[in-house]
């Protein structure tokens, strides 16, 4: 079979499209459920501090370096690899960075979707009041009870799964762009009345203290080392980089568009949308006397407690949970992306039929990620020893672990090394039109301070930098 049998590629109808699409991806859980439970665990206004700093040096050359392969490829991540390598006269063997890239996404979406599917069901325990007047114990209940059941997750992860394979369906500017336009939007205006709200009616002050007023100590308390790390490899995992979403992104982008421009874009709303997370989270949390360390529980045992507690919290609970299923499918959409534009390239499989394999795929190796919450759950794939402790590794751990803290960041390591080192940097020059000090800048960027960002963080989720984390 040929890289592409297919006889035109996909584009974007619009900018605008591409770059809600673009937008979405980033955005997604790593903003609204991730960032703020990180931000919570670093020492607050820290973490956010370095993340800021460490999106725009490390996320920037990285993603325009994915959208620049992509488009120059105008195919699938693996072909579009393959091609950049063969013009620049370099080893071929550089396409297995996409078909690594494509693993990733097929075992990221595969435990994705049990999340989004958490997601719809407590929008609909959200909108039935369920949360009314209980306590930590109490939701950490139904949280625990949702997990060791089953059947009931299994029903909400097949939902979520099938709006995002349908979705990819419908095809690029039908399908993906057209439902980023609508839920993008859509997320803004919810997130926008839910933090208007906090401002009226929350410790608003406190939330904005602690996510902006550099606290030093608080740092120290956490560990420099470890609230540097997380930062940087937040950074990194939130912008979708290294999952072959990007390079995929890029193929359908016309020479018109300005990827420095576009990314720039990107990135700020990135940081907007995540800053506006934890203006959404924090002030209700203070208002009501909880903890926002709350760890990955932040969103699923802890916000519930304020939402049974708070004036109007039925509605301001049931627009959150929303919010966090569009996040969820804004994502999960660009996940599958590039594993239907593989498939439908290297195979005589349709559009359509290439995005229910692919869903029907991810979603049968996610009921097995489901199922070590409960069926499973004394099965381990491997154990890891993080601070001295040995950590039994579950199917749904192990997925996350293998894609997120390996595949990712080898993934994007081998990308930014071979645009640095091993592209032609006249003709990369050309196509990005940067000239005198910008372009010296772009170097040392992507010749040293990426890779080496990049290296930092995978040596550290190895566990080689722990002296330092303490």
């Amino acid at each position: 079979m040929s890289e592409n049998h297919k006889s035109s590629h996909a584009q974007w109808s619009s900018k605008i499209g591409f770059l809600m699409a673009a937008v979405g991806s980033a955005i997604g859980l790593g903003s609204i459920w991730k960032f703020p439970y990180m931000t919570g665990d670093s020492g607050g206004s820290a973490f956010v501090l370095v993340f800021i700093v460490s999106i725009t040096l490390i996320g920037f050359p990285v993603l325009v370096t994915e959208w620049l392969i992509g488009r120059r490829g105008q195919s699938n991540p693996h072909a579009s690899f393959k091609k950049a390598a063969l013009q620049n006269n370099t080893s071929p063997a550089w396409a297995l960075l996409g078909v690594f890239g494509l693993l990733a996404a097929f075992m990221i979406l595969s435990f994705y979707s049990v999340i989004g599917g958490w997601s719809l069901s407590y929008t609909a325990k959200a909108g039935m009041n369920a949360f009314s007047g209980l306590s930590a114990d109490a939701t950490g209940a139904i949280f625990s009870d949702m997990l060791a059941n089953p059947i009931q997750m299994t029903i909400w992860h097949t939902i979520f799964m099938g709006f995002t394979a349908f979705i990819v369906a419908s095809g690029v500017t039908a399908g993906v762009e057209k439902a980023s336009k609508i839920m993008m939007p859509a997320l803004a205006v919810i997130m926008v009345l839910i933090v208007g709200y906090n401002a009226i009616n929350m410790d608003f002050a406190k939330g904005m203290e602690f996510l902006f007023k550099f606290d030093l100590g608080r740092m120290q308390e956490v560990g420099v080392g470890k609230v540097l790390m997380a930062a940087l490899g937040h950074a990194f995992f939130c912008l979708s980089l290294g999952m072959a979403i990007m390079v995929s992104y890029g193929s359908y982008l016309k020479q018109d568009v300005n990827l420095l421009a576009t990314a720039r874009t990107v990135i700020i709303w990135d940081i907007i949308f995540s800053l506006m997370a934890g203006l959404m989270i924090f002030p209700i949390l203070f208002s009501n006397g909880l903890d926002p360390a709350g760890g990955p529980g932040l969103i699923f045992i802890t916000l519930p407690i304020a939402f049974g507690q708070m004036s109007f919290g039925v509605v301001v609970g049931t627009l959150f949970f929303i919010l966090l299923t569009f996040a969820a499918l804004t994502s999960s959409i660009s996940i599958l992306e590039p594993i239907t534009e593989f498939l439908e390239e290297r195979t005589s499989l349709s559009r359509k039929a290439s995005a229910l394999v692919g869903g029907v795929t991810t979603w049968a190796v996610g009921i097995l990620a489901l199922l070590s919450f409960n069926v499973l759950s004394d099965f381990a794939v491997f154990t890891i020893t993080v601070g001295g402790e040995a950590k039994p590794q579950g199917i749904f751990d192990a997925l996350d672990y293998i894609s997120s803290k390996i595949m990712l960041p080898l993934t994007g390591l081998g990308t930014i090394i071979l645009m640095g080192w091993f592209m032609n940097q006249k003709s990369v020059q050309d196509e990005l039109g940067l000239t005198g000090t910008k372009w010296t800048l772009w170097q040392l960027a992507v010749k040293f301070v990426a890779p080496l960002g990049v290296i930092a963080v995978f040596l550290t989720e190895l566990g080689l930098f722990d002296f330092l984390i303490k």
